[in-house]
């Protein structure tokens, strides 16, 4: 090639074309620098047919690439998937490429460190911490922050130790192998259902070809085990494998069960990796060495040259849809790639989400159904309580039937749950004696309190103030009243009520990481923890044996606000958490707390007649044309300038087309008016899917200018609807 076409890492620009120098080799994928102005960007080389158009200049004008860097390329399906991403979620292609390419150190080349390890030799003079840290370190080697931390003395004891010739150098690569999973290391004694399903998704594996299957089993049915062995088959292949979770916490159990099952841990991918360990994993799984990679939705765009499964967990989750950036959903996403890559993906629920059975329903995805729990486990027994029938006690939240029975459990030294989707103590903070309300200086959102940490926090935008004495308005001191229940409340209730019982607070407050959610884990699974009081983040994933009661303290919450899918994630959450009672062979109860028993949601949930919740909400989607029978598309604009902002919306709203089988709805200030001291607009476009949406948008919007101090951004399928 004597010119190459790039896409640079720049969103504002589209692709540009370069000279290849002389004695420079370049292909469609190789990973390049190339001069942009004063400055040098990272691109990759990318085929002139998937952007034409570009202005064709002679190639004695072209500026030339300064180098081709020493990482593998990005492979074909990927450049692919790059390009249907952008194109369908109306996202830069840079912005696309740039998930890909998501550690720059790992473009470089080959890196080594210097870590230490003993000799053997023992330093004249031996002390305390030094005798203390040459034990635990054994023979282990590391850096000196790794030596230090697991010998439990500071990073000056190591050092020493390193001055007295006790631990040597040595340099090693920081792209050491990952250790391969063995596929026959412990199989698993699956029942006659899990068999079945086992051997069909490992037949789709053979296959090499695109599947989309929606695994639809209940909760403690087994999932999980089921996939692995068609994880095993690929490994087996010297294929690659991708497990996409909702949660960075849900992590741990996962890689616990993995490494029972193939005798390593799988590689993990995730945004709390530090930048070394990203370096590391992105060059194992684009040179293939990483056969299995569990994490979060951005590991779908990793560059793996031999996919050969993709596994979606908990795929109804709506975590899987990034809210900022570009605006994907990873469920759809995957089976995307799955399609570029030509591998099956198992859509793995026991809530599946409203648009996956409409896809069951056409045709397109085959369902492989898990009707029971695994090992004889029944499902727990659902308890409606009428909270206008069983009020709680006056300052209190918790009704006298549910803390009868957690007496009951804890007196059969059972485990209890306790369900709140609220973080925090309260949800809003005022002054009884002016009325004062704590609202967020940055967005249209009140202050919750924690205090735990002493703090009122927005859970918008991170903002952060001490929990003041007095009242900032009227300066009356110690008139401050929390209003309504957070999980820290319920978890004071707890404490009061039940003194000897030990209790934990799960929330991504407390679990933000996975060396907390092990801990967690480890003591609930250790009978250290007699309560648990959680939020969503307890209600997938984890297999607690003696967990046997499950108290919904608000089951009404989540259908506050009139979201198109509040009824649906309500259903999703409650039955969600009601699987973490029973799992063992001791019985299951739930207990679900509403003011609402007459709503169609909790009448399904205490029945337990999911099938007609589905088929009412389906319905019911059908008669307003909302997805999967519709679509929609959400315009949000903002700008620091309120009157900007809205002069924009109102430009947007007024140029709108008018296109048969589709209307524009707005634009209106956003429920979240201000969110990061940005004021937010909304215009809510609603199609039918004969429609050609995404072309008709970048149609409308390329004939409007706006300043660069005000965003407009796309969301095609919007979750979110704040």
């Amino acid at each position: 090639m004597s010119r190459a076409r790039v896409l640079i890492l720049n969103a504002a620009l589209g692709p540009l074309d370069y000279r290849v120098p002389y004695g420079m080799t370049v292909a469609p994928g190789s990973i390049v620098v190339a001069p942009l102005g004063p400055r040098q960007l990272v691109g990759v080389v990318w085929e002139e047919e998937s952007f034409p158009g570009t202005e064709t200049v002679g190639d004695n004008r072209l500026r030339p690439l300064v180098a081709v860097l020493d990482a593998p390329p990005i492979p074909t399906p990927l450049r692919r998937l790059i390009e249907w991403t952008a194109d369908y979620y109306l996202a830069p292609p840079a912005a696309v490429l740039r998930m890909a390419l998501a550690s720059m150190s790992a473009l470089e080349g080959a890196r080594t460190v210097i870590e230490y390890r003993p000799t053997g030799l023992t330093p004249e003079r031996m002390t305390d911490q030094r005798t203390q840290a040459l034990d635990r370190i054994g023979m282990r080697q590391g850096l000196i922050r790794e030596l230090a931390a697991i010998g439990g003395v500071s990073d000056a004891v190591i050092r020493g130790l390193v001055k007295s010739g006790a631990l040597e150098p040595v340099e090693v690569s920081t792209d050491t192998p990952f250790p391969e999973p063995m596929p026959d290391f412990a199989p698993p004694d699956l029942s006659d259902k899990q068999a079945a399903a086992a051997h069909r998704l490992v037949e789709a594996v053979k296959a090499h070809a695109f599947a989309p299957f929606l695994l639809d089993g209940v909760t403690g049915s087994g999932k999980t085990e089921t996939y692995f062995e068609a994880m095993a088959e690929a490994i087996g292949e010297g294929r690659q494998a991708l497990v996409l979770l909702p949660e960075i916490a849900l992590t741990e159990p996962f890689l616990e069960r993995f490494e029972k099952r193939f005798g390593v841990v799988p590689v993990n991918w995730h945004s709390g990796l530090r930048q070394s360990e990203r370096r590391r994993a992105w060059r194992a799984v684009a040179s293939g060495q990483a056969k299995v990679v569990v994490g979060a939705r951005s590991a779908l765009f990793l560059p793996y040259p031999n996919l050969g499964l993709i596994v979606v967990d908990e795929a109804h989750e709506a975590s899987f849809k990034q809210e900022d950036g570009v605006h994907y959903h990873a469920r759809d996403v995957a089976v995307v790639r799955g399609l570029m890559e030509q591998c099956p993906v198992i859509l793995a629920s026991a809530t599946p989400a409203i648009e996956t059975r409409h896809q069951v329903e056409i045709g397109r995805y085959e369902e492989i159904r898990l009707p029971s729990r695994y090992g004889g486990a029944e499902m727990p027994e659902i308890i409606g309580l009428n909270l206008l029938e069983h009020p709680p006690e006056r300052g209190r939240w918790i009704a006298p039937p549910l803390v009868k029975a957690i007496d009951e459990a804890l007196a059969k030294g059972e485990q209890a749950l306790l369900f709140l989707n609220r973080r925090g103590y309260a949800p809003l903070t005022l002054c009884r004696h002016c009325g004062y309300r704590f609202q967020c200086p940055n967005c249209t959102a009140w202050m919750v309190e924690h205090r735990l940490t002493h703090r009122l926090a927005c859970h918008h935008c991170g903002h952060v103030i001490p929990t003041p004495r007095a009242c900032p308005d009227c300066k009356e001191e110690d008139s401050l009243v929390p209003c309504g229940p957070g999980v820290e409340r319920i978890a004071d209730e707890v404490a009061a009520q039940w003194p000897q019982a030990r209790t934990a607070i799960a929330t991504s407050d407390t679990l933000w990481s996975q060396a907390k959610a092990a801990e967690f884990v480890k003591s609930v699974e250790g009978g250290d923890i007699d309560i648990i009081v959680g939020t969503q983040l307890v209600t997938k994933g984890y297999h607690f044996p003696n967990l046997t009661l499950v108290g919904v303290i608000d089951a009404d919450l989540g259908l506050e606000g009139g979201d198109l899918r509040a009824s649906e994630r309500t259903f999703q959450q409650i039955v969600q958490v009601s699987g973490r009672a029973g799992r063992g062979e001791k019985p299951g109860r739930v207990f679900i707390q509403t003011r609402m028993p007459e709503a169609g949601v909790i009448k399904a949930l205490v029945s337990g007649d999911s099938a007609r919740f589905y088929a009412t909400e389906t319905e019911n989607r059908r008669h307003a044309g909302a997805p999967p029978f519709g679509r929609f598309a959400a315009i949000i604009v903002s700008s620091e300038d309120a009157h900007e902002a809205a002069e924009i919306a109102r430009l947007i709203g007024k140029s709108a087309p008018h296109v048969d089988g589709m209307d524009v709805y707005g634009p209106a200030p956003a429920p979240l008016a201000v969110l990061r001291g940005r004021h937010r607009h909304r215009l809510l476009v609603q199609a039918t899917r004969q429609v050609e949406l995404q072309a008709v948008i970048r149609e409308w919007l390329g004939n409007i200018a706006w300043k660069p101090s005000t965003r407009v951004a796309v969301d095609i399928d919007p979750y979110s609807f704040m």
